[in-house]
């Protein structure tokens, strides 16, 4: 098994807003604005919103293409 196999296992696929907030640094609110902008993907599990660590990453890679691309 990989090393990088074996990190990624141990990570939820799925974070609280207050994680990924954490994660992007930036505040709590502006995770709402992006999940409601459609900028951010979120679901509801038993009415609690969670974030795929996916859409964090897909996020952040389409911000370097921005900023790449200007």
């Amino acid at each position: 098994m990989s090393t990088e196999t074996a990190s990624t296992e141990h990570e939820p696929l799925l974070v609280r807003v207050e994680e990924a907030a954490r994660l992007l640094c930036i505040g709590r609110t502006r995770v709402y604005d992006l999940i409601n902008s459609g900028e951010l993907k979120s679901v509801k599990i038993f009415g609690a919103r969670r974030v795929p660590r996916t859409s964090i990453d897909s996020y952040v890679t389409a911000l370097m293409q921005e900023s790449e691309a200007a």
